[in-house]
Parts: C-alpha cells; structure tokens; sequence
C-alpha cells in the first residue's frame, strides 16, 4: 500500500500529462460537493486496472462516516450498475477521527476526505466508463442523506494527471495498514454482554491512541484507553452499547496515533487481559511532575505572588509560629484546590472529546480580562490609591494582597497557581503529556503532583515557621516592599494587556485599557459618590467586553528570523524538497516561549542560521485556540507549549526539542535531521 505514492510519482515524472483532466462533473448542495477522480486521463494499452477516488468536501461544521460509523450514521454506499467495462471495484477507507454529538460517539470525517477505489477493468486496454450512484449521510446539527450520480469516461490514452494522482496518494498514506505490515500483535482480546476489552502492541510505542473496533453490527462507545510505562502496550475497555445477537464473528481493531493508523484481525478468547497497573511508571511521573512544579516557582509569573506572601509572612512574624504555619498551610491548600478544579474540568473535556491543553485557558478573552482587573486592584491597594472599608472582620476574611485572613492567605496561593499555568518549565510537559494520554486517574495523580510541588515553598515554610523570623523586623523598609510588589503586579498586568491584544484584537485591548484607567480614576477619589458601584460596574464591563474579540488577530511582532507560517500539510513537500524545517509553536501567552526566543532563537548562532536558504522556520501561533495546532501537539503527545522540531531528509517524522531551548539542541537536530 505504502508503494502506491512513489509508484504514482515516479509514473507523472515518466509520462505526458494529457489536456483533459481526470476528473467528473462536481455535484454540490448545502452540506457537501463531491466528484470523481482517476490518477489516469486514459486507459492505456493493456491497462487491466484504474486508480480512482471519490473526492467529498464537507462544509463547515458537516462530517460523514467511516465504514463502521459507530452509535448513529450511515456508511457511504457506492453502485457502480451503470458503468461501462467494469469488472469489479473495491473501496478503501482512510483512518476515521472520533467525533462526539449530543453524547453520541461517531467515526467518520470532517472537512475533506478521499477514499481510494481500486478499480479493474473487464478489457483490459479499452475505453471505461465509470458511473457510480453514490448514498451517504451528512451530520451537521440535523442529518441530511445523500444521493447522487457522478459520472467519468476514460477514453485510450497514456496521460496521467499529476493532481489527481498525488490526491490519491495522500489518501493512501491514511489508509491503515493491514496485519503484519501495521506492526501491531494482538496479545487478547475477550467479550462480555457489556463491553470489548483488549490489549495491543507496537514496538515503536503509542503516544495519544485511538481505537474503533469493528464486530459484526455491534455498537461500541468510548473506550477506556491506558498505557503501560514504556507505551509499547495499549489496554482498552470498550463500551458495548447494546447486546449482540447470536455468536459474534471475527474482531477488526483499528488504531490510530497521529499520522499512523493500523488494522489487525483478533480472535476473541475467554479470558479478560489485565489493565496497567500505575506501578513504578505512574509513581515515577508523579515525581517528575513534583520536580516540574517546583521549578514552577522560579518562573517570573509565579515570583510575583511568591513575594507578597513573603512579605506578608514579614508581618506576621510577631503573630506566633502557630499562625505562620496555618497561613502557609491554607496557601498550600489553596496550591492544591486549584489543581484538583484543575484536573477536574481536564478530566470532563477529556470525556466529551474536547481538546485540552497546558495553559488553554489563556486563549479565553474573558479569563485574561478578569486576571487583570485582579492584578490592577490588587497593585492599586499596594500603592495606596484605596482602603478596604469594609466592615473589620469581613475584611480581615477577605484580605488577599498582604493581608492577613485566612481566606486570604488560601486566595493568594490559588492565585499563584492560576499564574503559573502560562509557563513551562522542564519536566513539566513530559508530565502533562502523561497525564493527557491516560484516563481519569493518571490525570488525577500527576495535577496533585504539580500542585504539590508548587506548594512545597508553602509547605517548607509551614513546616520550620521559625525561619520567618530570621527576616527583618517590620519597619519603613515595608513602604519600600510594597511599592516594588505593587510594580510586579502592574507589570503581569502589562503583560496580560499584551497577550489580549493578541486574543482579542488592538480594539477590544484599548477598550480593557481605557475601562482600567476609569477605575483606577474612580479609586483614586475617594469622595466620588457611589464609588463602589462605579468600580464594580466598570469591573464588571471590563470583564464582559472582551468576549467581543476582533474577528482578525493582532498583527504579529516583528523578528530577525523570516518565519512562514504553520502547514502541516506542506511539512512532507519541504523535506522531500531537501529542506530542513524546524517548528515554533508559540503564542503570546507563554512566557517560556518568549525566552527561547529572546535567549536563543533571535539571537546568535540560531538566529543566522535560521535565516539561510536551507533552513525553513515555520511558526504556529496557538495565541488564540487552533484544532489544527492542537492535532499536531498531540501527534507527538504534547499538550502545551513551547514546542519545537526540527524535519529533514533523514528524519521525515520531525525531532521534538526539549521545553527549555539551547543551542547545542537545536544544531544537533538540525545535523541529525540533515543527515
């Protein structure tokens, strides 16, 4: 199967291309337009088969289905009755995505497909005529069936049409491959009268897997998929949905990874193969990810928190070690709450087929409004511009900046927990990536390992109290420290300004600027009649106003390097062209990725050689949310950002290059990639 590409390639370089193309009319409606193709613009002489292709273009938001089209849907069906020199056809399908509606799980297709036809001809050598009646179902927010005919006649000839060929071969390359040739060995595979179980091996591994088992009409839904920890093992527990008839024939399972896709036959046995057990592999990512939260804290999104808590600890110093330690407790806890809401609302999109990621939520226009007007308020408090006038014990609760409730002191370390998550450290991915490709409990253990590790500055101090008072006594000194917390503060805010505008677009930025000033104005008189009301009222529209994001994103900021933008699709015709390609994915939110730019990739060595014609740098602006992006993160198991590869003759499938950049990494890719 993997030979058809080359073979179509090498037969447009060997022969004419002829004027016509090989191409039907094209049958069109609301939801679709479909036509026919051939790689040939003729039958030639003692030519016994044809290479065609039924070519569907989906409109926005409408799939189609796979040949097991899962819980609803239709499989296409193609007559071919009313052909001309036609002996047999044999209809191939490229591998499926999941795709879920109303809680409904389905297989099929989005946006374009191609499924390959082989075709044989009954005279070998004569003129064909290939008509097909062609029924499908299209699924959108109401289900439309299909029919139509599409009609394509092949005279004598030797042309070969170099598009519709390389259509062809492109969807071959998506067709699983079969048994032996998919490189999977079923270990076993059992039945109950509720659900499939099986377990499979690759010896490449598997990053993020998917599974659609075919058995007779059965009705599966969404599996349970786990990895051991080398991920050279696949265990799955599928749903079966409704009970079969009769005894079942032979299993089919399809797995997905990527750009992969493989088919094996199974035999269903009597015994149940044993799920993963967490064991040292979950344990030991647990620790990685302890190790990525604590490098968390010296990041510059988190530090600012940090140092207010420090400075807040200076005031409690005459308080007695038992408040220390309840306050750097309740952070802690605070650490942690985030991260099991965190984990949680993961876990939920996860199940209802969503893409999740490290950071996502700051590709929300409304959560980056809200962040700031916190970070204004809480800066402008510092500086002095307001007083809580609340009643004394309601604003001893709700002091957070410094202050001195208990509610506060949990608020400050959930706040510290939200900033952190635009960042990457090392060992931080490799931890999200586990988490992300297994279920509920490895996402459940490796987000409290985080917050843990997070926490453990919290934890220190909560556990030796008397270090506090090892810092200075509270004096004039702490005007000075509130000034400087109070800059830190603005300037995160400054930043989250920045990331806006690129999510939101120059106007709704300017809107949120002006919206600010307003308030701090109204803070700073303390006199205005209604001021709380004002305040509140502004906040309020400040946070709302952004959801009206521009339908164009910011203009991007300018670099020494020519980058091109992201297509996936195009990453094989560069590397087939000689090129090395090496991969930015970035955005404006993600710090770690503004200091691989500013400490090594628009500076020095990396710099130039990025800038030189054999070198392509693409970047992927992941700012504001892109399926695209998404699906090509995943494709290597990743589920945040920074991410970089390096493509080339001699490594096709790209080189991942670790979270934190350096020079010795990225041109020992380049020379491996190069070859």
């Amino acid at each position: 199967m993997r030979l058809a590409p080359v073979l179509w390639t090498m037969l447009s370089l060997a022969l004419p291309t002829a004027a016509a193309a090989a191409t039907s009319d094209t049958y069109s409606s609301t939801a679709l337009t479909a036509r026919l193709i051939t790689a040939e613009d003729g039958v030639a002489p003692e030519a016994g088969t044809l290479s065609a292709g039924l070519v569907l273009e989906m409109a926005d938001g409408w799939k189609t289905y796979w040949r097991s089209p899962g819980e609803v849907g239709l499989p296409p069906e193609l007559d071919w009755g009313a052909s001309d020199n036609l002996a047999s056809t044999e209809l191939l399908f490229p591998a499926p995505t999941r795709f879920t509606a109303f809680d409904i799980e389905n297989f099929g297709y989005g946006d374009a497909v191609t499924f390959p036809i082989q075709v044989a001809l009954e005279t070998p050598g004569q003129p064909a005529r290939l008509a097909t009646q062609v029924r499908l179902l299209v699924c959108k927010d109401i289900c439309i069936p299909e029919d139509f005919t599409l009609t394509l006649d092949l005279p004598q000839g030797t042309g070969i049409d170099t598009a519709a060929a390389e259509t062809l071969a492109d969807a071959l390359a998506r067709v699983p491959e079969e048994e032996a040739a998919s490189g999977l060995e079923i270990e076993a595979a059992h039945l109950s009268d509720t659900a499939l179980t099986f377990a499979v091996r690759h010896a490449n591994g598997f990053r993020t897997p998917d599974v659609f088992p075919e058995l007779d009409e059965a009705i599966f839904g969404k599996p349970d998929l786990r990895l051991d920890s080398d991920r050279t093992r696949l265990w799955a527990e599928v749903p079966l949905l409704y009970p079969l008839d009769g005894a079942p024939e032979a299993l089919r399972l399809t797995v997905t990874d990527g750009s992969y896709a493989g088919t094996i036959s199974a035999e269903l046995g009597g015994s149940t193969p044993p799920a993963p057990s967490p064991g040292r592999g979950l344990v030991a990512m647990a620790l990685i990810a302890v190790l990525g939260g604590l490098i968390l804290n010296v990041m510059p999104c988190v530090l600012p928190v940090l140092s207010i808590k420090l400075a807040a600890a200076v005031r409690k110093s005459d308080q007695g070690r038992a408040r220390v330690r309840a306050g750097f407790l309740l952070s802690a806890a605070g650490v942690l709450t985030f991260f099991w809401a965190l984990a949680a609302v993961t876990w939920g999109l996860q199940t209802m087929g969503h893409a999740v990621g490290w950071g996502l939520q700051f590709q929300s226009p409304v959560f980056l409004s809200t962040m700031i007007v916190i970070l204004v308020l809480f800066a402008a408090n510092l500086f002095g511009l307001f007083e809580l006038s609340l009643p004394a014990a309601l604003q001893t609760r709700l002091s957070v900046a410094g202050g001195s409730g208990r509610l506060g002191d949990f608020t400050t370390g959930a706040f510290a927990a939200v900033l952190a998550t635009p960042c990457s450290a090392p060992f931080l991915g490799t931890a999200v990536a586990y988490a992300m490709s297994g279920g509920g409990r490895e996402i459940a253990v490796i987000f409290t390992a985080l917050g843990f590790g997070l926490a453990l500055p919290y934890l220190a101090v909560a556990a030796f109290p008397g270090v506090v008072a090892l810092l200075p006594k509270p004096g004039r000194w702490m005007l000075a420290l509130k000034l400087v917390m109070g800059g830190l503060l603005a300037l995160t805010a400054a930043w989250l300004f920045f990331v806006l505008t690129g999510v939101a677009g120059l106007t709704a930025a300017a809107l949120t600027a002006t919206l600010m000033a307003l308030i701090l104005v109204a803070l700073a008189f303390r006199r205005l009649p209604g001021r709380v009301l004002t305040v509140a009222a502004l906040a309020a529209l400040t946070v709302a106003l952004p959801a009206l994001r521009d339908p164009a994103p910011a203009a991007a900021a300018q670099s020494a390097t020519n980058w091109v933008s992201f297509d996936a699709t195009r990453l094989a015709e560069h590397v087939d062209a000689g090129k090395i390609v090496f991969v930015d994915v970035t955005a404006d939110w993600c710090l770690t990725c503004k200091a691989n730019k500013a400490l090594v990739l628009d500076r020095g060595p990396v710099s130039q050689a990025l800038a030189t014609e054999d070198i392509l740098p693409m970047q992927a602006d992941w700012t504001r949310p892109d399926p695209a992006i998404s699906a090509y993160l995943e494709s290597f198991g990743r589920f945040g950002i920074p991410f970089n590869a390096v493509y080339g003759p001699a490594a096709p499938n790209g080189i991942p290059l670790p979270e934190i950049l350096s020079e010795a990494a990225i041109f020992e890719a380049i020379e491996q990639a190069g070859g």
